[in-house]
């Protein structure tokens, strides 16, 4: 794996790896696929990613895993890699707003708190299409002040924050969470974000950047597809201009640090690209690193290929550095 030379924080650090034979075996094999997302439907699609969640790896062992209700609504789970005052972050599982719970994304959530030595809260948010938007970043919103005033007894370091994390749709619930706590702080109504993660995110419900024409059929996340699950979580067209849940459209002053990680064979590439460039034009603190070679969603294929498992380990490890440079921490990551 290389990068440029660019610094830390700027522009794209494009990131070139090898792909091996696995990941070249899964690319062919996605090469003729046909959007299923509609044919399918909510409960046979959730089934489907149930079932392909315990093909993979078990992921890093964790120093304890708890599972905590918050509510009536929905359930988390808490994993810390080891018994230190770690940053905690809440996590939001990809998943097209409509699949994916705490078992499906089980592995991420074990490797983003070991790579990045942070203590991690996955949230089992409300789905579409049995709730509309904006009940998932809700119920982010709630998991966050939650862990807020549980930071003591979750072993949290209150140096940090509360920071959000999130792959795919699970990005754009973090991004819209994180901008809600913002502006929820500035009316003194709650703590501000500390620290936010975004893995090949969503962020523009329009679905109208290029890269969804060129990159939405034969790279593993279709067009149609991507459009069925959208419409699934906010059914009216008009809506997906509203900036409390489609990021891109919102001012972005006064976000906290903000890790983005980018692929070029993704249909979401050019609104990650584009959101890590606002972040960076209204002074948030911002690493992108951008992969040439990889996929949407590629952490989630660490189960197919080790060269891709590899490429996501080093994102979140940089992650955890950047996390600690930024929030001052640099001697704490153990």
């Amino acid at each position: 794996m290389g990068t440029d030379s660019t610094p830390a924080v700027g522009r794209p650090q494009r990131v070139r790896i090898e792909p091996d034979d696995a990941l070249r075996a899964w690319i062919a094999g996605v090469r003729g696929s046909a959007p299923m997302a509609a044919r399918m439907g909510a409960a046979r699609l959730r089934m489907a990613s149930r079932s392909l969640a315990k093909e993979g790896p078990a992921g890093p062992e964790m120093a304890t895993v708890e599972d905590h209700d918050l509510g009536d609504l929905f359930d988390a789970r808490l994993y810390r890699p080891r018994l230190a005052e770690l940053p905690v972050v809440v996590y939001a599982h990809g998943g097209g707003f409509v699949m994916g719970d705490l078992d499906t994304h089980d592995r991420l959530a074990r490797r983003i708190a070991h790579h990045a030595q942070v203590t991690v809260l996955s949230v089992a948010y409300r789905r579409a299409p049995e709730y509309r938007a904006p009940a998932a970043v809700e119920d982010i919103v709630r998991a966050c002040r939650w862990a807020d005033a549980m930071l003591g007894l979750l072993g949290g370091d209150s140096r940090a924050g509360i920071g959000l994390a999130g792959d795919s749709a699970g990005g754009l619930l973090a991004a819209a969470a994180a901008l809600a706590l913002r502006d929820a702080a500035r009316a003194g109504l709650a703590e501000p974000p500390g620290h936010l993660l975004l893995l090949t995110p969503n962020t523009d419900l329009t679905l109208t950047a290029a890269s969804v024409a060129d990159k939405g059929h034969g790279w593993g996340l279709e067009r149609a597809d991507l459009q069925w699950y959208v419409e699934q979580w906010v059914p009216g067209r008009h809506d997906r201009f509203d900036p409390t849940i489609s990021p891109a459209y919102a001012a972005l002053d006064g976000l906290p640090p903000t890790f983005v990680v980018t692929a070029e064979h993704d249909p979401l590439r050019d609104e990650g690209l584009w959101f890590a460039d606002r972040l960076r034009s209204s002074g948030v603190p911002c690493e992108h690193l951008h992969y040439e070679d990889l996929v949407h969603g590629f952490f989630q294929l660490d189960r197919v290929s080790p060269a891709t498992a590899s490429a996501g380990d080093a994102a979140l490890q940089r992650y955890g550095t950047f996390l600690r440079h930024a929030l001052g921490l640099e001697d704490d990551a153990g």
